[in-house]
């Protein structure tokens, strides 16, 4: 008998068996459909932070790749139609040209779906996306002449490369790079708010040298400015070479065109960046680059947030409470970093993500194997975990209190930190022996502020002048040089992302104009 449903001694009632019981849940069909939502999401990209990660979805969703696929075939005929020697393809009038830009900047979710449901049977998502463009400019009488000039010469990579590239383009400049200078901002805020807060330095886990908030926050601030530096140089490569990058079937057809000047004209004017020596694919190696940057922003934004977590842990900031928050589900005082946590398992989803990218996207092999196809619809699960923990990094800042109490009283229980501007200043005159003399004196033993300066009136061989300037230092003013590195931080940032505001102003301009917009 299972005891814990067995009736009570005496009892008539009857045992209820688990099967019996009212609060057995009821079976679940696992083949009924679920509709997408929040709560039925797989990926918490999509679920529980959906919210966060909404803007990506105009990017890196199916429809997303969809609509940026449609944009380079539709540039792609009327690039054709500026060949004089493409005869077949007359240049285009203002009407037929304002047909194919509202199919290249204009393709909606619904006709997206049209295009899924073609792949149904083509069982080739690049091919659905030239028939449903075929049915389109099929109701044009100028375009139904030249319907098969659609994805003219075109590999699916040549197409696929350059969609990738405008989709990491976009998602780059428009959510990545403006995120990471939120968090350089804010960590430069930090640096000079506190640039002047003596705080204990710990080397090892033991104290050392006493240095100041602001100056460890500079640290971080001028580490992530050079990795997003890095993350804004990375050029976005394109190609359009057909099968095996050597324009084959576009010499068949047109041989006395240059077709690597055409590629090359037709890349710049998206926006990109041309790669004249490619297989089938366009090497991804761009990507690897970029995806490596980031990873090295991420681990430094780590190391930051398990740094600002030990400070909460000692109390040197405390952070504010929210109304109706709860820390823990059983201990009613606690109030959690869960901020920087949440960014530090965030940072290790999205690092993880992108080193296999990192690893995989440069190897294909020979002309092209199909291994990359998979990786790459997968862009933006990196940049996604990226962004949340960006915002919840922000999120964290936003809550922090610094409490300078705490602060100085750990400066002033730790006088032995003292113990190497002594035996700096004991070498410069000369005194015999002095990292060992003060190395007998502190380690392992209890130093207040009264048993060094006694330490320090009893040294011979040190002028007076000197035993009275180490006899001001105390812990909270021995700093160095900390107060000046952090407020020269801001000038030192600001000007670097002023510059690469003005390079990527630029580049996003050139897009524009050769384009007409048509990269948005």
């Amino acid at each position: 008998m299972n005891v814990l449903h067995a009736a009570p001694s005496g009892s008539s009632r009857p045992s209820v068996s688990p099967q019996q019981s009212s609060v057995t849940p009821k079976a679940i069909n696992t083949t009924d459909k679920l509709e997408l939502s929040e709560l039925t999401a797989v990926s918490p990209l999509d679920g529980r932070y959906g919210r966060s990660s909404a803007p990506l979805r105009h990017i890196f969703s199916e429809y997303g790749l969809i609509r940026f696929r449609v944009l380079v075939e539709c540039r792609w005929l009327q690039k054709l139609a500026a060949i004089k020697e493409v005869v077949e393809v007359p240049p285009f009038s203002a009407e037929a040209n304002a047909v194919i830009d509202k199919l290249a900047t204009d393709f909606t979710v619904e006709q997206a779906q049209l295009v899924k449901n073609i792949e149904k049977t083509t069982n080739h998502d690049v091919k659905a996306v030239e028939y449903v463009l075929k049915e389109q400019f099929a109701r044009s009488p100028e375009l139904a002449h030249v319907l098969e000039f659609t994805h003219f010469a075109c590999t699916s990579e040549d197409i696929n490369n350059l969609s990738h590239a405008l989709m990491l383009q976009e998602a780059v400049h428009k959510q990545v790079l403006p995120a990471m200078d939120k968090v350089i901002s804010e960590m430069t805020r930090l640096a000079t708010e506190f640039a002047d807060v003596p705080m204990l330095s710990r080397t090892h886990g033991q104290t050392a040298s006493p240095t100041t908030m602001g100056k460890e926050m500079a640290v971080f601030a001028y580490r992530l400015q050079r990795q997003r530096q890095q993350v804004a140089a990375v050029p976005f490569l394109g190609k359009m070479a057909g099968a095996v990058g050597n324009y084959n079937a576009h010499m068949s057809a047109y041989p006395n065109v240059d077709w690597q000047k055409v590629a090359q004209e037709f890349v710049t004017s998206l926006g990109l960046e041309f790669n004249p020596y490619v297989t089938q694919i366009e090497p991804h190696d761009y990507i690897a680059e970029l995806f490596s940057a980031m990873i090295r922003f991420n681990n430094i934004l780590i190391d930051f947030d398990r740094d600002v977590w030990g400070y909460i842990s000692l109390g040197y900031f405390r952070q504010k409470t929210i109304a109706g928050e709860v820390g823990s589900s059983t201990m009613p005082h606690k109030v959690n970093p869960i901020d920087f946590e949440n960014s530090e398992g965030n940072l290790g989803m999205a690092n993880a993500s992108m080193e296999h990218l990192v690893n995989k996207l440069p190897i294909s092999r020979w002309q092209r194997d199909l291994t990359d196809s998979t990786v790459l619809r997968n862009l933006g699960v990196g940049i996604g975990h990226s962004l949340l923990a960006y915002s919840s990094t922000l999120r964290g800042i936003s809550k922090l209190q610094i409490d300078t109490a705490r602060l100085a009283a750990d400066l002033d229980n730790s006088w032995e930190v003292l113990a190497e501007p002594i035996q700096t200043v004991m070498r410069r005159y000369g005194v015999p022996e002095p990292y060992e003399k003060l190395k007998a004196f502190t380690r392992g033993q209890r130093v207040t502020q009264h048993s060094m300066q006694t330490f320090v009136e009893g040294l011979e061989g040190l002028p007076a002048e000197a035993k009275e300037a180490l006899k001001q230092l105390t812990p909270a003013n021995y700093i160095g040089n900390a107060v000046q590195q952090a407020k020269t931080l801001p000038t030192t940032c600001t000007e670097a992302l002023l510059v690469v505001h003005v390079l990527a102003a630029c580049t996003a301009a050139h897009g524009a104009i050769v384009t007409g917009g048509g990269t948005d």
